[in-house]
């Protein structure tokens, strides 16, 4: 397993760290100290909700990558977003040389990401409120037995905002699966930076659903079980097939990046795959990661409107990560790593196997064929062998696994798995023959609804193919009539390219042209051989576009949606597509409004945001825990080699097992 080392910051070595790196724990612990002696008459109510790396500029980068051994890595920094007195802070620290470089006061429009330790203060606030209790008591329900969630608010067109949460609780007696056991129509809001209840709403009085049927321990399951699942074993008699040198990955024809943030999670940056035929690495995708996730359910009521999440801006991917389990969510050939963040004090906090990597042996072909026409039958056959970088974000009832998987022929693979509980809504109704008015959802069980949703996921790919010069081509396939008699057939189709010169020329609506568009960054400063040039196209494996209207309060905030593709030109303050503050913002800074001024993009280092989507009608095969659902998307090269740059590829070793005999 891989972790970091808690050693103390003098002796750390900024020729020896990687500019990509996350902060590690003696950083936290120094930015920590450095804001502390800063605001050291007012320190005690300062509370820190984002520390994470401020990349360096990309130029600085990109020059030092050249020679790393000589060159002076660029000026290490952090990005730190606070609250004191009420007000939200925006500060850059220096860690080279130990000061501030930046602080100002952020006067506009939503809060930084929250906290688990405001989150955890929050849920526990109705344990001991009177009102709560009461409620509580008149349901004929043990109050040991409840349990509480913090939710974020949305906006939804007010004047002046407090920063407050809505506290919504649960009942677990006889189930550890809280979420479908909902005390649906009590809601309890609560200001976060005072700390205290300020409404109170027992609207509405529906059955608890009932604890039988809710759990998914074995311990807690009655017999039967099934089906049996048989093993299958993973061996690397040479130790793992790539090598790390801190969170530097090669492995294969590949080497990058891999890095942590607590808002975006895992992030994989300086992907390079070597060329057999040039005998060199050639760079890709300086930068990848989910910039924003976007979850609106799509219950108008009272207790749900509100849901309607931007949950790497309001909660953090990262911060919510949660602790892989070996053997089950990573194989056995998996190698883990460790990652930190910091707490709402500005400490460390640990997250053990936060990511794993390992290489994937699904039994795919790389490539084959079989050639009977010329007498002896020739055939051959490469197996495939991938390598994937795996993270998953537990967010309340959710589970999301974020995949990265690198293929030898130079695809990149980004896969997301959909699982946990669903988010339920508590009804009278035990059959839906009793149902008579919209429910919003589907009845999964008895007094039971698993309420419609969306999830939309924003990819930020900044792409460097062969360089930053690139521009974005559409490549759609036309329908032609044949004419003037020269077959017998009737129509062809034909390619019709189309460069985007702008931003707004570069938009892809989600159900534009599927099945019938390519979309490709390419590099027009160079070609192949033959004269095309050189790219990588993004190929979707699924469409969905947003349902709601345009001038709904959470599609404004959201409004990085409303296009499958946008491509920007590279601006390092552009990182989020939801804005940089996120709870309980307006929208007037997002994706959206970026784009809006219209820029160059043509032969220019550009940035693609790929949103990705489901739309989820829940089923009965969702309860009570959900098989998990995948979509995403593949990065695949395009006239970037001169041929297949897998033709020359070496077949793995075939393991021998010991006491095993190969039967005929």
């Amino acid at each position: 397993m891989f972790i970091f080392s808690m050693i103390s910051f003098s002796a750390i070595s900024y020729q020896q760290i990687h500019p990509f790196d996350p902060l590690n724990p003696a950083e936290f612990i120094l930015i920590k100290t450095i804001l502390h002696n800063a605001y050291s008459t007012s320190n005690h109510n300062l509370a820190f909700h984002y520390i994470g790396l401020d990349e360096p500029d990309k130029s600085s980068i990109l020059s030092w990558q050249q020679n790393p051994a000589a060159n002076v890595p660029p000026p290490r920094r952090a990005l730190v977003h606070a609250r004191l007195d009420k007000q939200t802070l925006k500060i850059v620290v220096d860690l080279s040389n130990r000061s501030i470089a930046s602080k100002r006061v952020y006067h506009g429009f939503g809060f930084p990401m929250s906290t688990l330790d405001q989150e955890t203060v929050a849920s526990v606030l109705p344990l001991s409120y009177g009102p709560f209790i009461e409620s509580v008591r008149e349901r004929g329900l043990n109050m040991s037995q409840v349990v509480c969630v913090a939710f974020t608010a949305g906006w939804f067109g007010e004047k002046v905002s407090e920063r407050v949460v809505k506290v919504q609780c649960f009942y677990e007696n006889g189930t550890i699966n809280v979420f479908l056991r909902p005390l649906h129509g009590i809601t309890i809001v609560v200001n976060l930076d005072d700390m205290k209840i300020v409404q109170y709403f027992d609207r509405i009085r529906v059955p608890v659903p009932k604890a039988e049927g809710t759990e998914y321990r074995p311990s807690e399951l009655k017999p039967p079980f099934g089906p049996r699942l048989n093993g299958v074993g993973v061996a690397s008699p040479n130790g793992p097939g790539f090598k790390m040198d801190g969170h530097k990955i090669s492995w294969a024809n590949w080497v990058f990046h891999v890095g942590f943030d607590a808002r975006v999670g895992s992030i994989i940056s300086l992907a390079s795959i070597y060329d057999l035929e040039e005998q060199k690495y050639r760079r890709i995708l300086y930068n990848g990661y989910v910039s924003e996730l976007f979850v609106p359910y799509m219950d108008p009521t009272f207790e749900v409107y509100f849901k309607t999440f931007l949950d790497a801006g309001e909660y953090g991917l990262g911060q919510n990560a949660a602790s892989l389990e070996p053997l089950n969510d990573c194989p056995a050939n998996a190698v883990f790593i460790d990652a930190y963040f910091a707490g709402q004090d500005g400490s460390p906090v640990k997250i053990s196997n936060a990511l794993c990597i390992f290489e994937k042996h699904a039994g795919n072909i790389m490539w084959r064929h079989t050639e009977t026409d010329l007498g002896d039958e020739v055939r051959e056959v490469r197996p495939d062998v991938s390598l994937v970088i795996r993270m998953v974000s537990t967010l309340s009832n959710y589970d999301y696994i974020l995949d990265w998987e690198f293929n030898p022929s130079g695809s990149i693979n980004v896969r997301v798995g959909l699982t946990g509980i669903l988010s339920t809504r508590a009804v009278p109704y035990s059959h839906i023959d009793q149902i008579k008015e919209d429910v919003y959802g589907s009845l999964v069980a008895e007094n039971t609804i698993g309420t419609h949703h969306d999830h939309f996921l924003n990819y930020y790919l900044d792409l460097d193919v062969d360089g930053e010069a690139n521009s974005f081509l559409k490549t759609n396939l036309v329908t032609k009539r044949v004419r003037d008699k020269i077959s017998p057939r009737k129509s062809y189709w034909t390619v019709v390219k189309k460069t985007a010169r702008t931003e707004s020329e570069a938009r892809v609506d989600h159900m534009a042209g599927f099945g019938s568009s390519e979309y490709v960054v390419i590099n027009p400063n160079k070609e192949t051989k033959v004269g095309n040039n050189i790219g990588y196209r993004l190929i979707p494996m699924s469409a969905a576009r947003p349902l709601l209207s345009d001038d709904d309060y959470p599609q404004i905030r959201a409004a990085f949606t409303k296009y499958k593709m946008w491509v920007t030109p590279y601006n390092k303050s552009e990182k989020w597509a939801g804005g940089t503050f996120v709870d309980q913002s307006r929208g007037d800074d997002n994706l959206a409004v970026w784009t809006a001024r219209n820029r160059k993009i043509e032969n220019k280092d550009i940035v693609l945001w790929y949103t990705l989507g489901f739309h989820h009608v829940p089923s009965q095969e969702d309860f009570p825990v959900m098989p998990t659902l995948s979509s995403g998307f593949e990065l695949r090269p395009t006239n970037f080699f001169e041929r297949n740059p897998v033709l020359k590829v070496i077949r793995p070793q075939h393991v021998n097992w010991p006491n095993c005999t190969n039967h005929h």
